[in-house]
């Protein structure tokens, strides 16, 4: 009897938990779309475009038939060609105050000689086009912030918190599509922390409709919230197939932060380079696991004033573990410039403390560095194959064979053997090491010694710092025979 009683309670629930979700499926996102769509505007940009001069595209330029094409131009109103034009294009956007400021994507309006924002009519009104001006903006995120001056307060939305979406919430894409006007897409996030081609990307992927003129529009979630920045989107064809991608809230709230308070955007700088550590690296620096960002260069800047190495392995920053390069180069930026942060290093088999005051990136990128120190010259030596690498120390000709500065120093590559790991791990002729085991190398005695001590202290792969056309990584190439 007590069973008979318990599988009609749980029928019961079965019966009330399909009926609740048939409800959640009809539900309308109309108040949603009323609610927050007079915040969501449409942007029209207007380039002009200088006139062509003679009759490109006809003839090649110097052809002993150009004057005659021009001349045919001429007479069939080709002038007109020749006359400076105006290129319109279409994106969307979104307010986010009271006072009219505006946050779009940059490819909307970059190169723009008129920005027009269009708002949302709303109750039968009639839209209102108000000309913006550009606050500031950021290659690297893609955003721009706009500032319009209207008579009233405008209606305006804000920034959730993208950090705790998830994948499988709703989301509601708006925008101006394919020059249509406003329009309302609904679908939900996809996945989480895509990057695409930049240092500071984190795209939630959505498979609400987002066409070419949804740039730069928001992406709510079901409080109302903007939790991303409509950026891209991968399409055969140029239309949605359902793989969209906004730039999360986080990174945006950030940089608008900047824009609005300074015009540009100032990003903590550290003044490394850094790679990912593998599996093979790792085992090679006696590290537990992969993990971290390895420093393989440090040039003039406030870590090399502050005392990091190339080869230290930054495990933390500022009290946050470094998963990995991309992490860390995030966590960098959104630093504060002139902060000092502790940095925790791997280093010759322990931790070290380091303490570096972070410059700005943007002043780095604009000075010219010179960071090259002399060595001492490498004594002669015969090609020797070793590890799969046909290697000698470099000579003068070879240096400038290369295009190598005149004080390189290290074991030139002469040969890879295709068969190799060193070849299947990217290693090429004309490629420079210049330490192995982490410490300087000038002759092929210098690489054999490195060898030996690391199969002394039970290594399986022997780290090598490899550089190619200036540029340092590393490599772990196994020593087992």
């Amino acid at each position: 009897m007590m069973r008979l009683m318990w599988l009609a309670f749980v029928g019961v629930l079965l019966v009330l938990a399909q009926s609740v979700a048939a409800q959640a499926r009809n539900e309308s996102l109309a108040p949603l779309a009323e609610q927050i769509s007079p915040a969501v505007v449409n942007i029209t940009t207007s380039t002009l475009i200088e006139g062509q001069t003679g009759p490109q595209g006809i003839v090649p330029e110097g052809s002993p038939f150009e004057d005659f094409f021009r001349e045919f131009q001429d007479r069939d109103g080709g002038d007109n060609e020749n006359r400076p034009r105006r290129s319109n294009a279409l994106g969307s956007g979104f307010v986010i105050s009271e006072d009219g400021y505006i946050v779009t994507n940059n490819h909307v309006i970059a190169e723009a000689d008129e920005i027009l924002v269009e708002f949302f009519p709303g109750d039968g009104q009639p839209a209102e086009e108000l000309v913006a001006k550009v606050i500031g903006k950021d290659e690297k995120t893609d955003i721009a912030l706009l500032k319009v001056e209207a008579d009233g307060p405008l209606k305006y939305v804000q920034f959730g918190d993208s950090d705790i979406a998830r994948v499988g919430d709703w989301v509601i894409a708006m925008g101006n599509p394919l020059g249509q006007g406003f329009s309302v897409s609904a679908g939900i996030v996809s996945a989480r922390n895509r990057a695409l081609s930049g240092s500071y990307d984190d795209y939630i992927q959505t498979d609400a409709a987002i066409n070419r003129g949804n740039s730069g529009g928001p992406l709510f979630n079901m409080n109302g919230e903007v939790i991303g920045v409509n950026t891209a989107i991968l399409s055969p064809n140029g239309g949605s197939i359902g793989i969209g991608f906004s730039m999360a809230s986080n990174v945006v709230i950030k940089v608008v932060d900047q824009l609005r308070e300074f015009g540009e955007t100032r990003r903590g700088w550290l003044g490394v380079r850094i790679q990912d550590v593998t599996e093979d690296m790792a085992e090679a620096m006696g590290l537990d696991k992969p993990g971290g960002a390895l420093i393989s260069d440090v040039p003039e800047g406030p870590a090399k004033e502050a005392g990091l190495l190339a080869g230290d392995v930054i495990i933390s920053f500022d009290g946050v573990d470094v998963e990995d390069t991309r992490g860390l180069v995030r966590q960098v930026g959104e630093t504060t410039v002139g902060k000092s942060v502790r940095i925790v290093v791997h280093r010759e088999g322990g931790t070290q403390t380091v303490l570096v005051t972070l410059g700005r990136r943007e002043d780095a990128e604009r000075a010219e560095e010179d960071g090259d120190e002399p060595e001492a010259e490498a004594p002669a030596e015969e090609d020797k194959d070793i590890l799969g690498l046909t290697i000698a120390p470099i000579s003068d000709s070879q240096r400038e064979e290369l295009g190598l500065d005149a004080d390189a120093e290290g074991l030139v590559v002469t040969n890879v053997d295709d068969s190799s790991e060193a070849f299947e791990k990217g290693l090429r002729a004309g490629d420079l090491i210049t330490e192995a085991g982490q410490q300087k190398v000038t002759s092929i005695a210098d690489l054999e010694a490195r060898m030996e001590e690391a199969r002394e202290a039970g290594r399986k792969s022997l780290l090598l710092l490899v550089r190619r056309g200036g540029e340092p990584r590393f490599v772990a190439l196994s020593l087992e025979e």
